[in-house]
């Protein structure tokens, strides 16, 4: 079973590089739905606790790699949330918001 598990944690995995990056790019919170990452991020924790209390394997660094990104991409929702809210309080655009030191 661990083999498909981790095929399935795989190809979950792989969406989070390209939402980190589309994070990081837009610098925006568009697009972006802050419950489904929080969902995403329970389903990992639960999936890992599973792991340690039933089923000790390998796969377990699956869900804590993946765990991890879906962790930085809630960071920088974070920041991006902050940095919009910001601007929208100062009626400026985020990107001058940025540029100033």
């Amino acid at each position: 079973m661990g083999v498909f598990e981790f095929l399935m944690l795989v190809c979950f995995g792989f969406s989070w590089p390209f939402s980190i990056m589309k994070s990081i790019r837009s610098r925006s919170t568009k697009g972006k739905s802050l419950i489904f990452m929080l969902l995403v991020l329970c389903g990992y924790i639960f999936g890992i606790v599973h792991k340690l209390l039933y089923s000790r394997d390998w796969v377990i660094w699956a869900y804590a790699t993946a765990m991890l990104l879906v962790v930085i991409d809630l960071l920088l929702y974070v920041r991006n949330w902050r940095d919009e809210r910001k601007a929208a309080l100062s009626g400026a655009s985020p990107a001058v918001m940025r540029s100033e030191p």
